[in-house]
């Protein structure tokens, strides 16, 4: 009996890879399963297990495939898949190489859709307090489009209709096919980078979603993220929604609705100045009326018409003081007089000659002290007079600083009157006869009753 013949299992391994390899029916192999083990590698392979209720096989996707793909696998989704099977000959264990994966029961597009539209609202791109606001009266308005679409013609055209003095520059971009989503993230960054508008507007016409779906890429949504010229998103008809409407400032459902919120309406600012103009006019017309009425009230007011009596008024005081010291001083020499008549009557009454000489030396001195008092009153009241008119005139404050002498206050107006009130480096106003210096502290010296 001949002697079997013994493999390696690295033989045998090799063998079963063959035939897997040449069957024709484990080459193009659609299957359908659950997610399980996921795993994406940084080389951007991405290994897991797809399985049912009753059996499981490992599977690979290569970065290269995957690249295509517009969702992200995640542990139980069920998915479609296309590929082949064939062994891994290190673990001896067979598996599926796939080349194409899509959601099932789902559209591809969708579901990436709302994978990005969740992902990217977590980061906060959506968030309202984030939003710029669109200027009123832009100067110049940016458009990043297709040059060739009807979109670029209708957001001219009413932007031109509605706002004539608006300058338009246009920004050309790819909206669709592989290469929109970088065209048109570059465009918006060229933008900025020239700060060449004052607002942009980012879209294309209508079309379906695959046709829309540069404006739902990711690189996109950052890109206006980014952005500091306020954006608005003008992407197809009102029904349809894209990443790039969450993300931009304001959102127009359409391009010409787009136009309409960049720029305000000709006739409508035209409307709005001409209010104003009237305001400003009925305005100014009862500011000048109030003030034309203050300016005839101090016209008709007694002290601008009468000037004079500010002062007119002291001297009339001052006669009347002087009439009343006059009427004084005859009142007492009356008295005086009086009292001196009362007396030689007495003195004719007591007629001896001892009591008459007695009575006329008496008699003059009294007269000599009524004289003396009455002179002695007379100068006290001409001092006390003379006094007060020297007092007004030495508490003049233009006399003081006639006489060579200044005041001195702070940087607010208040009187120094001790070198306690200021600092050296503070600003001082030195009031002389005619003017003021403003003057800088250099040093402060105090004096020996200083406490």
């Amino acid at each position: 009996m001949k002697s079997p013949q013994y493999l390696t299992i690295q033989a045998l391994t090799k063998y079963i890879k063959r035939k897997f390899d040449a069957d024709p029916h484990l080459s193009n192999v659609f299957v359908k399963g659950e997610i399980s083990n996921f795993k994406r590698h940084s080389s951007g392979h991405m290994y897991f297990t797809l399985k049912d209720d009753k059996a499981r096989i490992m599977a690979v996707m290569f970065s290269g495939a995957a690249r295509s793909m517009k969702f992200v696998p995640e542990n139980g989704m069920n998915v479609l898949v296309r590929g082949s099977i064939a062994v891994y000959e290190s673990s001896g264990q067979y598996q599926m190489y796939i080349q194409e994966m899509q959601p099932d029961g789902i559209g591809e597009l969708f579901l990436a859709y709302e994978q990005l539209k969740e992902r990217l609202e977590r980061e906060g791109l959506f968030h309202p307090e984030r939003k710029k606001t669109i200027p009123v009266y832009p100067k110049r308005i940016g458009i990043i489009t297709s040059p060739t679409g009807a979109a670029i013609r209708d957001i001219i055209t009413t932007i031109k209709r509605r706002y004539p003095i608006g300058k338009i520059y246009i920004f050309p971009a790819v909206v669709q096919g592989q290469q929109a989503s970088k065209s048109i993230a570059a465009a918006i960054k060229k933008a900025n980078d020239l700060s060449a508008a004052d607002v942009l507007i980012v879209g294309r016409g209508g079309g379906s979603i695959e046709e829309l779906w540069a404006f739902n890429e990711e690189e996109v949504a950052r890109a206006i993220f980014h952005s500091d010229i306020p954006v608005i998103s003008a992407v197809g008809h009102e029904t349809d929604f894209t990443i790039a409407d969450f993300v931009a400032d304001i959102r127009a459902a359409t391009p010409t609705g787009a136009a309409e919120l960049a720029v305000p309406h000709i006739e409508e600012l035209m409307e709005r100045l001409l209010n104003r103009k009237n305001r400003l006019f009925r305005g100014m017309a009862e500011i000048t009326k109030g003030k034309r009425g203050k300016l005839d009230f101090l016209e008709r007011s007694y002290i601008f018409r009468n000037p004079n009596k500010l002062y007119e008024q002291k001297w009339e005081k001052v006669d009347r003081i002087t009439e009343r010291m006059q009427q004084g001083h005859e009142k007492l020499f009356q008295r005086r007089l009086s009292e001196f008549q009362l007396l030689q009557k007495t003195l004719v009454r007591h007629h001896p000659a001892m009591k008459l000489e007695m009575s006329k030396e008496r008699f003059k001195r009294v007269k000599h002290q009524l004289t003396q008092q009455t002179r002695s009153v007379l100068k006290g009241k001409s001092r006390e007079f003379s006094g007060k008119v020297a007092t007004l005139e030495a508490l003049s404050p233009l006399n003081i600083l006639r006489r060579g002498f200044s005041a001195a206050y702070t940087e607010e107006g208040v009187l120094l009157k001790s070198v306690k009130q200021s600092n050296p480096g503070e600003t001082l106003q030195l009031q002389v006869t005619d003017g003021r210096y403003y003057c800088t502290i250099d040093h402060i010296e105090k004096g020996d009753n200083n406490e």
